[in-house]
């Protein structure tokens, strides 16, 4: 099928998730990615857990094309100019300043070619108090307040998986599209779009700081019980995850479900807000009533009753779930050494088919002879 974004040339000067995201979000609809990277070792991402191609690497750089440059010398930089001179986009994760240094400052870029698009991923921002900072997924996710909403203070731990790199990177993503779909709507020139996870990560959960300036607490707790939704463990220990939302049929279809009319005729859950007031209380009546089947038992149950819930899988779990399976979201291909990498499908379709996927994760310098000169 034909891809959206084929005929578009981006040139990334990215490394471990933001950067490399985005572009692997447009290479994925078309677009041809050529990943610039050092020659003694590439992307850091690369030798995460030894070797050249970790498993963090080949997540976020499906579909690209690998080519190292020095850009310290004379030559990689021209290189690179040649490169930009066909491009219609550059995307760079570094901090600010980096690209000036490397002599890719903003004259420099659209005198080679003022149609280009300039995507900068910063962490905070092109100037400010924390702009030369270094960031990562941690730092923005507890700066943007994404932390203390999952974290207890009491016993600290950080968990789970990046959330503010990766909304970063969707972020620039749209931005360079944006930008692509203005140039050629209008014929004008190029753009210069500028993310940070900073703000990008506080973009992305809207909703706790509207609680904020309703003048709400916002806990941990304060979006799951406006939403009405509960983890709960069965019989079998297995757990399962419930999200009743705002509309009471799929309340009062839970009530049947576990067959507790007095849950519905209890004071304390008589609306919607008072089970938001209550949610506490809910939640151990729901947890107990649980107890008294098995997994396999209630997912017939809920699923006659039209309640929303699902199971909750670990990550090993997720591949065979039988609507992952149905979809086939999960697909396998052979590196250029000979290794198996496991790759998710594009999940945006067009007209009813799926995009299929074009080529591994790349070696480091894979396509130099496809992109360098001849000597």
């Amino acid at each position: 099928m034909t891809r959206p974004l084929d005929g578009i040339r981006v040139v990334e000067l990215g490394a471990v998730i933001t950067g490399p995201l985005a572009t692997s979000l447009l290479a994925e609809l078309g677009a041809e990615v050529i990943k610039i990277e050092r020659p003694d070792g590439g992307d850091p991402f690369r030798s995460f857990l030894g070797g050249l191609y970790s498993p963090h690497f080949k997540a976020y750089n499906k579909n690209k094309k690998s080519v190292t440059l020095d850009l310290t010398s004379g030559d990689g930089r021209q290189t690179l100019h040649d490169m930009l001179r066909t491009a219609d986009v550059l995307l760079d994760n570094f901090r600010p300043g980096v690209l000036d240094r490397l002599g890719l400052d903003d004259v420099t870029i659209e005198r080679l070619n003022p149609d280009i698009i300039r995507c900068s991923v910063t962490g905070f921002g092109k100037d400010g108090p924390y702009a030369a900072r270094p960031a990562y997924d941690a730092v923005a996710q507890s700066l943007a307040g994404i932390t203390g909403l999952f974290i207890d203070p009491d016993t600290p731990q950080l968990t789970g998986p990046t959330i503010a790199d990766n909304v970063t990177g969707m972020y620039a993503a749209l931005g360079v599209m944006a930008a692509l779909l203005e140039r050629q709507r209008t014929g004008g020139a190029g753009r210069r779009v500028d993310v940070s996870m900073l703000e990008a990560s506080i973009a992305f959960i809207p909703d706790p700081f509207a609680f904020v300036d309703s003048n709400l607490d916002v806990t941990p707790t304060t979006r799951v019980a406006a939403s009405q939704s509960y983890a709960v463990r069965c019989r079998d220990g297995k757990l399962l995850a419930l999200h009743l939302s705002s509309l009471p049929k799929f309340w009062e279809a839970l009530c049947q479900a576990l067959e507790r009319p007095d849950l519905g005729d209890d004071a304390r859950f008589a609306t919607r807000a008072l089970r938001f007031e209550n949610y506490s209380a809910l939640a151990e009546c729901l947890s107990a009533a649980f107890e008294t089947r098995s997994r396999a038992e209630w997912v017939t149950r809920l699923e006659r009753f039209d309640v929303p819930f699902a199971p909750v899988n670990a990550v090993e779990e997720v591949a065979h779930d039988p609507q992952v399976q149905h979809l086939a979201t999960f697909h396998d291909w052979k590196a250029a050494d000979g290794s198996n990498v496991r790759s998710i499908h594009c999940p945006i379709w067009f007209d009813g088919a799926r995009i299929p996927p074009q080529s591994p994760p790349p070696l480091l310098g894979e396509h130099n002879d496809e992109y360098l000169p001849k000597s």
